[in-house]
């Protein structure tokens, strides 16, 4: 069934080079949902990272030598001063002051938004690869039967 603003076409009706175009288009939507799918993951796995990196900060750990980090691949060495509370990015280059609790529970609710997003996604990526599917045996069908039909001749 065709979504509003979509026409239906039937596959039997398309010739191989518009049944090639139409699995091609399927292959790029798929690799763009996929790709989105994977940055949801990517970020769900860093928000996890940081939620599981706030057990280390305890009271007995004040004072103790850490590594800061300042990019994704650069550290600089450090103390750890405050074992109550922590800065958290929270979007934009924006940082905020959390409790261990606050930011404990700020990780939660990204994480379950971003698993909320993702299930979202997979449905559609799903139907997808069935669509392409269903258009590949169809091409491969008409190119088949066109094989044959050359071969009568």
């Amino acid at each position: 069934m065709a979504s509003p603003g979509q026409q239906e076409v039937q596959l039997s009706s398309l010739t191989p080079p518009q049944l090639k175009m139409l699995h091609d288009q399927l292959d790029q939507e798929i690799e763009v949902l996929t790709s989105s799918m994977q940055s949801l993951k990517g970020a769900q796995n860093q928000f996890n990272e940081s939620k599981q990196s706030l057990k280390t900060i305890c009271p007995k750990n004040v004072g103790k030598d850490i590594l800061v980090p300042l990019t994704g691949s650069l550290y600089v060495p450090g103390q750890l001063a405050d074992a109550d509370s922590v800065l958290v990015d929270i979007g934009t280059g924006y940082y905020a002051e959390k409790t261990l609790t606050d930011a404990d529970e700020f990780f939660k609710r990204k994480i379950d938004y971003l698993k909320q997003q993702m299930d979202k996604l997979q449905p559609a990526v799903q139907q997808k690869f069935q669509s392409r599917q269903v258009v590949y045996e169809m091409l491969q069908a008409k190119v088949m039967a066109h094989a044959k039909q050359q071969s009568k001749k």
